[in-house]
């Protein structure tokens, strides 16, 4: 059987710019957005090269194309949400198996 020849495939990759209190930036990449207890999230990867995912309230902006992300302030909820996070990725790589 012959490979077929063409264009590879190119994967676009979304990034955003955080930048924190100290006037720090951090390029990252956006994983994706999940929900949990009807909120949705955003899991980003910063590009530093470590293995740090960074998780963020998510909320859509009236400006169409743009968002705001907040910090989730209560330990005890981030705790659940990266938790759930956590589930999601084990779950999507039984799925790949």
């Amino acid at each position: 059987m012959a490979e077929k020849k063409g264009e590879p495939e190119l994967e676009y990759v979304d990034i955003i710019t955080l930048e924190f209190d100290d006037g720090t930036k951090m390029d990252c990449e956006i994983m994706g957005i999940f929900d949990y207890d009807g909120k949705d999230y955003m899991a980003l990867i910063p590009e530093d090269g470590s293995d740090d995912v960074y998780i963020y309230g998510y909320k859509e902006a009236e400006e169409e194309g743009q968002f705001d992300l907040e910090d989730i302030k209560d330990d005890a909820l981030f705790q659940k949400v990266a938790r759930e996070f956590e589930s999601i990725m084990e779950s999507g790589d039984e799925e790949e198996e």
